[in-house]
């Protein structure tokens, strides 16, 4: 049955200006640049600004300048004011300062600009495609060798199921093949360099590097009885076991241990660190430590100016003051939109950069004396609320802005979201960060006698020595945190 009732809600949206804007704060400022220029791409109306335009816009305003007729202009102002819409809204504002105006202040000879290298080379697989040449290989087990290879992850291991690939060879190269034929090229394919490559495991491949030793000294043969028989003991680092399994001396298997200690676990990586795109960090803040004082810098290299597009705004111009403007109703719709959501985004940049700068300011004077000294026991405790309150900012403004932002300082380039930290209370009262306990304990596992590792009891008695008191699981829980691996496999002999 159908029925009518009066109902009232209370809702609240954001504009589709505060949308972008949340979604602009979110992006680092390695992204940034990409992130304009598929905007100047989907908008015509926006574009960026060149020095040739600068020029240009130069000579107009020395041309602009000199005295001459006005009454032009005064015609269009009395043409504008019948206009159903104001048309200077939609013209550059006053207060745009052309870019060549501020181009002094902005950069200097002394910059320092930095090029990303990029390295070029032969990658692992290429490697093994052109060492296969050199091996009496038949069709089927060349097809069956360029598939293993294919396979390989860029560690160099396998990790396809053997039954896997015989499916994968029939279906998709019509190769009738069986395991233990794969498993024929696949030997041949661990012989290749880089030694190691082609394992299907860690142990595999640390003992086909082994394998590969001429003249193995006793060292070498331990390493390799250790890694055959009893590689579960050796990873969980059970040294006792393995000396009382094997019968072999406490500098026996210090000396198998280093001769394991210098193989590589992930030969495929060897060739790959240099031909892999690097990623650098890109930091959005720089902070200068200037005799004492500390300086802020917005790192805008990946913002570059934009403007709206001259022909876009003559064009609304002219439909604007035309006399058939119902004939071009929806051209002038369409340009009126395009340059909306071009002064949108300029305006929606400008107001990330200054919160952007503002937030980071804040955050710089709050943690001050860290910034100073570069000393982490310095930190203050500060939570996402503290800044929020300083700035007069929502919450989840200033957790936009934290999340993957980079800030470099004298000290080095750290995420800032690492500067925040919850707060625990001393014997004594004292109020400290959570991230200033986390550098003791790290402390205190670096100065550790590596034959006899710290347990976190012995750990968490020595903070609260030192007036700390913190329980033994909370100081686990910092360990794992700070990816330090219990007592046990810390261990060394």
């Amino acid at each position: 049955m159908l029925s009518q009732r009066l109902q009232q809600k209370l809702l609240q949206k954001l504009s589709p200006q505060q949308i972008l804007l949340m979604k602009l704060l979110q992006v680092p400022t390695v992204a940034l640049e990409q992130r304009i220029k598929q905007e100047i791409e989907e908008n015509p109306a926006l574009e960026e600004t060149n020095d040739a335009d600068d020029l240009a816009e130069l000579s107009q305003d020395f041309d602009d300048s000199t005295p001459g007729d006005t009454g032009e202009t005064e015609n269009t102002e009395e043409v504008n004011k019948d206009d159903e819409f104001d048309l200077d809204d939609y013209l550059m504002d006053d207060d745009d300062v052309p870019t060549y105006k501020l181009s002094v202040n902005n950069t200097s000879a002394d910059d320092e600009r930095k090029d990303v290298p990029f390295v070029s080379g032969t990658t692992f697989h290429d490697l093994l495609h052109s060492q296969l040449g050199l091996h009496d290989l038949d069709e089927k087990q060349m097809i069956i060798a360029e598939t293993i290879i294919g396979n390989l992850d860029d560690s160099g291991y396998l990790q396809r199921d053997i039954n896997a690939m015989v499916d994968d060879l029939a279906f998709s190269q019509n190769i009738q093949t069986t395991k233990d034929e794969i498993l024929e090229v696949l030997k041949i394919i661990q012989e290749l360099d880089p030694p190691g490559v082609g394992a299907r495991n860690l142990q595999e491949c640390l003992l086909i590097q082994l394998r590969k030793i001429e003249d193995p000294d006793k060292a070498v043969l331990n390493a390799i009885r250790i890694l055959e028989r009893y590689f579960n003991e050796f990873t969980k680092k059970h040294y006792s076991k393995i000396i009382k399994k094997a019968k072999i001396t406490e500098e026996e298997l210090k000396d198998a241990i280093d001769e394991i200690l210098k193989l590589n676990p992930k030969p495929g990586n060897s060739l790959n660190e240099t031909t892999k795109t690097n990623h650098y960090i890109i930091p959005d803040f720089i902070i200068y430590n200037n005799n004492g004082g500390l300086e802020l810098q917005l790192n805008s290299r990946n913002a570059p100016e934009l403007r709206l597009n001259k022909t876009y705004v003559e064009m609304l111009e002219a439909y604007s003051n035309s006399k058939d403007k119902k004939k071009h109703k929806d051209t002038l719709t369409f340009v009126k939109q395009k340059i909306d959501s071009a002064k949108w985004f300029i305006d929606a940049i400008k107001q990330r950069q200054n919160t952007l700068y503002t937030t980071m300011e804040a955050i710089m004077n709050y943690q001050k004396e860290y910034f100073l000294t570069g000393d982490e026991t310095k930190l203050r405790p500060m939570i996402l609320k503290d800044i929020a309150d300083i700035v007069n900012l929502d919450i989840s403004t200033i957790s936009r802005v934290a999340n993957s932002k980079y800030v470099q300082t004298p000290f080095g380039t750290f995420l800032l979201k690492s500067f925040f930290s919850e707060s625990m209370q001393k014997e004594d009262g004292e109020e400290v960060s959570t991230r200033e306990i986390k550098k003791i304990l790290s402390d205190c596992i670096d100065s550790e006698n590596k034959s006899k590792p710290l347990t976190d009891e012995q750990l968490a008695k020595i903070l609260k020595e030192k007036g700390y008191s913190i329980a033994r699981r909370t100081v686990a829980k910092y360990r794992e945190q700070l990816s330090i691996p219990v007592a046990r496999l810390r261990k060394e002999i």
